[in-house]
């Protein structure tokens, strides 16, 4: 029998807040978009491709500085819907949005209830703003934005869902591409001028050692100076990545006397030409610009985009494996034949991630009704010195006594793992209890047929009603 999920679990995607009240825009009016920052304006301009244009209100400017002039004031009272990060990243933006007439719909985009907000690793009472360059953020978020268009702009909706799904497959595929492209590098160590990284680096477990500033309109302390300094000079640090259009003045201080490399990273788009692309194009420089100055080693992420879907999953669920499920019993790759199988690769301690994908799956079973029966799902830890038989049982039945839990030695579910290219780490905090660690890792479901052939993986940050069509339509072939 199903049970009943804990409500927590719902809350992580919950659409924004207000979402019920935004304006709606009547007849042949347009729809009014205003967007603070290149990046967000870009996904925003995808949404919206083929009918209005978002305005773009901080262009080539650092955003910590930013203040609306008298004619952008006068835009943004006659806006419907406005965009933007949040204190951290546009503090002059804030008392303007508190002044706006009712009738603006302002979205704060840190404040989305599902999406991983990081704190600031200078000041943890403050969130990192950059959320951006993890790329699952944005596939957490753009189904919602997408709501916010289409509830605003109703005339329009079939413009929006029709983007909103060209815009998954395009976050997804990139997603995909640093998964296997981007973890597997073998690459040297890096110290950040402005600390912009945190999301990537816990997304494709990029080694980022030490930073000089949180941000540019804080001057750095000697101190930190200092230390960043003997990295890069004792060769503990091969690498200094800075931030395009953020003013770096101590840069040649730090690298003299040292053999270390330099990257240019652009996170906001500096110089580069704001629309439906530039998302694409910020991650693609990042991304080369960090594997170049790294000196890594192995397939470039950029390239990868020649890859086929079919290529990348040539092997993927290969291979013989021996576990045990929940209940003590064995699972092999045989005793999983017999109904296609959904298997999605987490831990039980895991906070927020592994909670929501299994509430989207179940609720996309949900949906599928009496086919819903012809889907196993199954949860392979990834941390099976914590998470034991006893433990996955417990988990089961608190969660969904559809769902089977399976565990084994740290030897076979590394090697499970690695038969379905699903990478995790274990990131622990200096200085915190070793106990209490977390595991950064693969957050996609994988799809096999009742043989075990593997027939698709989806992204996490997919909507239930997504997966639900994804899998009536591989039932239906």
């Amino acid at each position: 029998m199903k049970r009943q999920r804990s409500s927590s679990f719902v809350l992580l995607a919950l659409l924004f807040i207000g979402l019920s009240f935004v304006p709606v825009s009547h007849g042949a009016d347009s729809l009014r978009v205003m967007v603070s920052i290149k990046p967000m304006h870009s996904i925003i301009a995808g949404l919206m491709a083929g009918g209005e244009r978002p305005e773009l209100l901080i262009d080539d400017q650092i955003p910590y500085d930013f203040a609306p002039k008298e004619d952008q004031l006068a835009a943004m009272a006659r806006a419907d819907l406005i965009f933007w990060v949040g204190a951290e990243l546009e503090p002059g933006l804030a008392g303007s949005l508190e002044a706006l007439p009712p009738g603006v719909k302002v979205v704060e985009l840190l404040s989305h209830q599902g999406m991983k907000v990081l704190p600031s690793r200078s000041d943890p009472d403050r969130r990192d703003p950059y959320f951006w360059l993890d790329n699952r953020n944005l596939l957490i978020i753009i189904d919602d934005i997408a709501r916010l268009l289409q509830n605003a702009d109703p005339l329009r909706s079939h413009i929006y869902e029709r983007n909103r799904r060209k815009l998954l497959t395009r976050l997804s595929r990139i997603d995909r591409e640093y998964e296997y492209g981007y973890r597997g590098m073998k690459a040297d160590l890096g110290v950040q001028y402005f600390d912009t990284l945190h999301y990537f680096e816990q997304a494709y477990a990029l080694k980022i050692i030490d930073h000089v500033s949180a941000a540019p309109e804080r001057e750095p302390d000697t101190l930190a100076l200092l230390k960043v300094r003997e990295k890069l000079v004792n060769g503990e640090a091969g690498c200094l990545l800075y931030e395009k259009g953020f003013p770096a003045k101590h840069r040649t201080l730090l690298t003299a006397d040292s053999n270390a490399r330099q990257g240019e990273l652009n996170s906001l788009g500096f110089a580069m030409p704001a629309g439906p692309d530039l998302y694409f194009e910020i991650m693609a420089h990042n991304t080369e610009t960090i594997r170049s100055c790294l000196n890594a080693d192995g397939q470039q992420p950029v390239s990868a985009t020649n890859l086929d879907l079919v290529q990348d999953a040539r092997g993927i669920g290969g291979g013989q494996f021996l576990l045990t499920d929940h209940l003590g019993g064995l699972v092999t790759k045989e005793s999983m034949k017999g109904k296609y199988q959904i298997i999605y690769f987490g831990y039980t301690f895991c906070p927020d991630i592994c909670p929501t994908s299994l509430q989207v799956m179940f609720r996309a079973l949900d949906i599928l009704g009496d086919e819903a029966d012809r889907f196993q799902p199954y949860f392979i830890t990834i941390d099976p010195e914590r998470d034991t038989q006893a433990v996955m049982s417990d988990y089961v039945r608190y969660y969904d006594d559809r769902l089977i839990g399976v565990t084994g030695s740290p030897r076979m579910i590394k090697r499970v793992a690695d038969l379905f290219r699903a990478r995790f780490e274990k990131v622990a905090e200096a200085g915190a209890d070793p106990s209490l660690y977390l595991m950064d890792h693969t957050a996609s479901l994988y799809i096999l047929d009742p043989e075990g052939r593997f027939l698709t993986k989806l992204a996490h940050g997919i909507d239930p009603e997504a997966v639900a069509r994804e899998l009536l339509a591989i039932i239906n072939k």
